[in-house]
């Protein structure tokens, strides 16, 4: 059996400081390799989504979080095979805390204010969209987006 076969859940986990920056991570590998983006990784056997997200952040960046809420949804289908799902949490920081960097995933990370994060040329698609969020609560969907081509994805909308 295949590992994750041909359904992926993954989480993300957008850790807001208490002066407004956003923790972002700087990809070693695969499609947002040299991007910024959010920490994040597949949900395990025996935990939930938002357990996930906060292992995901502590796990890369040394961050111990707790959640706020769902963000939102991005999902999508690779290649017209793989269904590949990724939930959006809020978290909040616990306390001040010493950015420890999983060198062997990442380049960088660390926390930075929006302003600075959308003038940023290499961040991820997601967080271009996510750096343009209302404070409604519905999640609408967004189509039609392309976050580049060497993700091959077929489909692909966020509801955020």
């Amino acid at each position: 059996m295949k590992k994750r076969e041909n359904v992926w859940v993954g989480v993300a986990g957008l850790v807001m400081s208490p002066d407004g920056q956003w923790l972002v991570v700087k990809k070693k590998y695969g499609g947002l390799k040299g991007y910024w983006s959010l920490p994040a990784g597949f949900v395990d056997p025996g935990e939930t989504a938002d357990q996930a997200a906060v292992r995901e952040v502590f796990e890369e960046t040394g961050v111990q979080s707790i959640v706020k809420g769902m963000i939102g949804l991005r999902t999508g289908v690779i290649k017209g095979e793989i269904s590949d799902n990724m939930i959006l949490f809020q978290l909040e920081p616990l306390e001040k805390q010493i950015i420890t960097v999983q060198e062997n995933e990442l380049f960088e990370a660390k926390f930075m204010h929006p302003n600075t994060l959308v003038k940023e040329k290499k961040a991820s698609v997601m967080l271009q969209y996510l750096l343009q969020l209302t404070d409604s609560p519905v999640k609408p969907e967004i189509n039609g987006i392309n976050p580049g081509d060497q993700f091959q994805y077929t489909i692909y909308k966020l509801f955020l």
